[in-house]
């Protein structure tokens, strides 16, 4: 998964968006069930990085249901 950058998120469309929000969290949901059964992750710091994806990404939506709020 390549990083998510604010700029990237903010082109992207509100469905694009819940799309890559569900993948985001299958993905974790995968690496929480590798960890889980006692396989190890190529690299155990990748649960981190999705975390921080995700609350990237519900913060920028948040910030644009607001923004459409106040129009």
């Amino acid at each position: 998964m390549a990083r998510l950058t604010a700029k990237d998120i903010r082109s992207l469309t509100k469905e694009e968006r819940k799309k890559k929000l569900d993948d985001l969290y299958d993905e974790l949901s995968s690496i929480r069930i590798q960890l889980a059964t006692g396989g190890g992750t190529e690299n155990p710091y990748k649960i981190r990085g999705v975390k921080r994806a995700i609350a990237r990404l519900l913060t920028i939506q948040r910030e644009m249901e607001l923004e459409e709020g106040r129009q």
